[in-house]
């Protein structure tokens, strides 16, 4: 019923009691109501066959759409879109429909965009959230090559950069003789609900590292009043370990793995780790590893308090969190 009605429920009933009850004729029935015969009429003929029931609003949706998409089609044109990735032009071309009609389909089904899809499989994406902070927190590591004194090759160009690397004291060589520059490794714990992140660089990925990290981010997310009640990591060899399983029986967190090759389980983490390479490790010129890292913790402060999350409505991640001293400082 649109805003602009002549008829209510109410106003219905009334004219189908004036007509069907009290005689009134059908004219002087719209003529009170200000509506047109055929609209009087049928009202008052609903009433005598429903009863105050039939007063009310009915889907104008058709009983039966003979020229409707068959469902088979419809499979189809999903199908294509999710395994293929083919737009409306492609698919209409394979089944012989109208590029309207697979434009219209890849729309009701919330399929139109690619972006609605996982880029690796091409299955609709699947979001979800736990309701409190702490219920799970996503782990994993990111590996990173160590910057050489004056900078890496991204920002002085690769023939500066293996001048550099060269030049720095202390490195072993591999075969070739060049110098071994080594990998940092980001360990991240992030909460799902809140998306606050405490984040370590190491250098290993060994399970008592692992452990290690896992006691100081339990105390640091102890200390902004979360309690960390399980994990979710992938398949590593840190992960699979006994160490790993009776540190988290010590500290009674559940442990859960991901699916096997299936990282977008782990989705947050993986993302959270692309912001911080963008953000934090390649943003700028570091003149070595050590300045890189020492701007690290900065960046992660910046991360949690300031820096806008589109999963918290355009608010910092510490914003979730409640009765912090230090929230938004």
């Amino acid at each position: 019923m649109h805003a602009n009605a002549a008829l209510t429920p109410t106003a219905r009933l009334r004219l189908g009691k004036l007509v069907v009850e009290q005689d009134w004729p059908v004219a002087r029935a719209a003529e009170r109501f200000q509506v047109s015969w055929p609209t009087a009429k049928r009202w008052a003929d609903r009433y005598a066959c429903e009863g105050e029931a039939g007063m009310q609003d009915r889907s104008s949706r058709p009983h039966h759409s003979p020229l409707a998409t068959p469902a088979p089609a419809v499979r189809k044109i999903v199908h294509l879109r999710w395994k293929q990735r083919l737009g409306p032009v492609g698919i209409a071309a394979i089944l012989g429909l109208s590029t309207s009609t697979v434009h219209r389909i890849l729309t009701s089904c919330r399929i139109n965009r690619l972006s609605h899809l996982d880029r690796a499989t091409g299955e609709p994406v699947r979001r979800y959230e736990h309701p409190h902070p702490g219920d799970l927190a996503h782990v994993d590591v990111k590996k990173l090559g160590n910057i050489p004194d004056g900078g890496g090759w991204r920002f002085v160009g690769r023939a500066q950069g293996k001048r550099h690397r060269a030049a720095t004291p202390g490195k072993p060589r591999n075969r070739h003789h060049q110098p071994k520059m080594g990998t940092g490794y980001l360990h991240t714990v992030l909460d799902d609900h809140s998306r606050v992140a405490y984040t370590e660089i190491c250098d290993d990925e060994t399970a008592t590292t692992a452990v290690a990290v896992l006691h100081r981010a339990v105390a640091w997310f102890a200390a902004r009043h979360i309690t960390v009640r399980a994990v979710l990591t992938d398949n590593g060899a840190c992960y699979r370990s006994h160490l790993w399983r009776e540190a988290c029986a010590e500290l009674e967190i559940r442990h859960r793995r991901t699916r096997p090759y299936r990282p977008q389980t782990n989705g947050k983490v993986e993302r959270f780790h692309r912001t911080l390479v963008e953000g934090w490790a390649f943003r700028r010129l570091y003149a070595s590893e050590t300045h890189r890292r020492k701007a690290l913790p900065g960046w992660i402060h910046e991360y949690n308090h300031h820096r806008p999350h589109t999963a918290c409505g355009g608010h910092p991640p510490i914003t979730r969190l409640t009765n912090l001293s230090d929230q938004y400082t």
